[in-house]
């Protein structure tokens, strides 16, 4: 049963949350380019830290990071649509029929 494999220490995490000393400095060359134009007005943002991570190439650039955010559910939700309509076809189920029967009792009698 592969007792090839020895690991010691902790398992090894692939959603490893990184800590704070990691990103206390600021790196990002358009982080430190926003400093110089903040200090020009004779402003410093003391929590600018905070966004060093949005700079970091391991998450992606921004675009990206929404891209995977707006999309994320998409292909599952496609695939539940379709199946939907499959089942809805299979079943004989025609919610269009209903609704224009209805429509056309109703529509001269009100004009």
């Amino acid at each position: 049963m592969g007792g090839h494999e020895h690991h010691h220490g902790p398992p090894k995490d692939p959603y490893r949350v990184p800590s704070a000393e990691e990103y206390a400095k600021i790196e990002s060359p358009e982080l430190i380019k926003l400093q110089e134009r903040l200090a020009k007005h004779g402003l410093k943002d003391p929590w600018m830290r905070n966004y060093n991570w949005t700079y970091d190439k391991r998450y992606g650039s921004g675009w990206g990071r929404m891209g995977k955010m707006m999309f994320r559910g998409v292909p599952l939700g496609v695939g539940l649509f379709i199946a939907t309509l499959g089942i809805e076809k299979a079943l004989g189920i025609d919610w269009h029929a209903h609704h224009h029967a209805h429509e056309e009792g109703h529509s001269e009698a009100h004009h």
